[in-house]
């Protein structure tokens, strides 16, 4: 069979699954079970013999689409904000999967790959509403939050030292020395990341920077409102003498979704961090989408909440949760393309030259050498949809997020978290509750989970389990959502 061939026959066929698929947001547990039963193991006869491309193609549409869950396809898959596929994007998607551009290098003679990847990053500060692209000129993909938190800690640490360096030893750099020879000619006996509640992510890339996770200080300004930040503790920690910092802001708190300062804290921010020589690292995965809401009464609390988020030295934020684009896609901004280039320039290989242009190659600004078109499903979605269109998508998650949580709210089996007395104004796309009786909150999120008619994530909040429900997918409908999401709440308190 011509390839071409087999290809629309496997695209015509997955569709065709997929079209006769519920919504459920798990995978039947028999289905589940037949997948992992159908695993080849190691030892047994046949294990790594060829089945080709048709029986192959008949497994996977058969025995192991089934047993995935249905993040991208129900409207009420509300774990871990993992949004959904939009149309668009994902017929972008299967684009890059078939042209497999290999997007490390500047070359618009040979590619249009990197101009587009330009493009989509130039049209996302205007849709966050960040400033002008050229107040973002060290600008990427990543893999998601974790790698673009990464990056924020490994330019943080390469500029805090740096700014510390004396003319004589303006060479002494990270990049270039390494971090306990550029710590000792800076004079810096302590590098710490300051934050409020954030996300596990950092702790992760605060030790893979080399900072260690005890780098992390925690300074929230009550115990009643841990993920703000206390302005007068930062304050205080950089004044000490011979410690460095990064200041980590959480823009949309993992749990509650609040944000850790507004317009007026951070403006002081930034003038501590000119004044000590720190740096603003923002984690805007999805908080930072509170900026392109409409500029309404209605979202009026969200837009004081998240304003000042563009004073940052550098921000990250994540298409596949909000902007409903394929996994994974992570965006990075950065002030300064100097110290981005410093930290991320790949050295010593003359075949990887590029062509100099206005466009930075990836290569010497991100992670990775080898990277997906990652670019291509966000470019397609913002001309598809447009401003208008993302606007709307992004209310309707906001609309749904405040009704769920008003009828918690107003519940006698559940309770809002962090406060009941909490406005609505302040819910983005995350509701954070529990139940009251204490049983039937020992297994909630099971028991909502069981239903495969909505699926929430399982966390904690001071000290008692608790039901995290995260609004993020495009095929949201307000009014039939809110009706089974009810449903099922008072059939589990019932």
């Amino acid at each position: 069979m011509a390839d071409s061939r087999f290809i629309e026959q496997a695209y015509s066929r997955l569709r065709n699954a997929l079209a006769s698929r519920d919504d459920s947001t798990l995978p039947h547990s028999e289905s589940l079970a037949a997948a992992i039963a159908s695993i080849p193991q190691f030892g047994n006869v046949g294990y790594l013999a060829a089945h080709g491309p048709d029986a192959t193609l008949d497994y996977l549409l058969t025995t192991i689409l089934p047993a995935l869950n249905g993040q991208a396809l129900s409207s009420r898959y509300f774990g871990f904000v993992t949004g959904g596929t939009l149309p668009i994007a994902e017929a972008a998607d299967n684009i890059v999967s078939a042209l497999d551009q290999n997007v490390q290098m500047h070359l618009p003679n040979e590619t249009a790959s990197t101009v587009v990847e330009d493009a989509a990053l130039k049209m996302l500060v205007s849709l966050l509403d960040l400033g002008v692209p050229e107040d973002w000129p060290g600008r990427t993909f990543t893999t998601g939050a974790t790698a673009s938190n990464i990056m924020g800690l490994a330019c943080g640490r390469e500029a805090v030292i740096a700014m510390r360096l004396q003319p004589e030893n303006a060479r002494n750099t990270v990049a270039e020395v390494g971090i306990l020879a550029a710590c000792q000619s800076a004079g810096v006996r302590q590098l710490q990341i300051l934050t409020s509640m954030g996300h596990s992510s950092l702790t992760k890339a605060a030790s893979v920077v080399g900072l260690g996770h005890s780098s992390i200080k925690e300074l929230p300004v009550s115990k009643e409102e841990p993920w703000r930040l206390d302005i007068d503790a930062v304050e205080d920690e950089l004044a000490k003498d011979g410690v460095a910092s990064i200041i980590a802001v959480s823009a949309g708190e993992v749990n509650t979704g609040r944000f850790a300062t507004n317009a007026v804290e951070m403006r002081k921010l930034r003038n501590l961090a000119d004044r000590h020589k720190a740096w603003i690292h923002v984690d805007g995965a999805f908080g930072a989408f509170a900026r392109a809401l409409p500029k309404t009464e209605e979202f009026s609390y969200l837009h004081a909440q998240s304003a000042g988020l563009e004073l940052a030295d550098s921000i990250t934020v994540d298409g596949h949760k909000m902007l409903n684009v394929p996994y994974d896609t992570g965006i990075f901004f950065c002030r300064s393309s100097s110290i981005q280039t410093q930290v991320f320039s790949n050295l010593n290989a003359a075949y990887l030259s590029s062509q100099t242009t206005q466009i930075l190659s990836p290569l010497n600004i991100g992670i990775e050498n080898s990277r997906r078109f990652r670019a291509l499903p966000v470019y397609a979605t913002l001309l598809s949809e447009g401003r208008e269109g993302i606007v709307e998508m992004l209310s309707r998650m906001v609309r749904l997020a405040r009704g769920i949580a008003d009828f918690i709210k107003i519940s006698e089996g559940y309770e809002l978290l962090p406060s009941q007395e909490a406005s609505l104004d302040s819910t983005h796309i995350i509701v954070l509750f529990r139940a009251k009786h204490a049983k039937l909150n020992d297994v909630l999120v099971q028991k909502i989970n069981e239903t495969r008619c909505m699926y929430v994530s399982g966390t904690t909040w001071n000290g008692q389990k608790a039901a995290r429900l995260a609004v993020s997918s495009w095929r949201v409908d307000v009014m039939r959502d809110l009706a089974v999401v009810k449903d099922i709440l008072t059939g589990l308190k019932a």
